[in-house]
């Protein structure tokens, strides 16, 4: 089975150390999307992990 988690990061520096940090339990990058308001962008980073 598979377990699915979502974050959101302000700039590609907060991306990368929430990928590194989600990295060092065993979770993998599924996808990454760019999410734009119009106030403001986000990285939205969907993790995937068997459990």
């Amino acid at each position: 089975m598979k377990s699915y988690a979502v974050r959101t990061a302000k700039t590609p520096e907060d991306a990368e150390a929430q990928m590194n940090e989600m990295a060092r339990e065993s979770w993998t990058v599924k996808a990454v999307t760019f999410w734009e308001t119009a106030m403001a962008y986000r990285l939205v980073i969907t993790f995937e992990k068997e459990i």
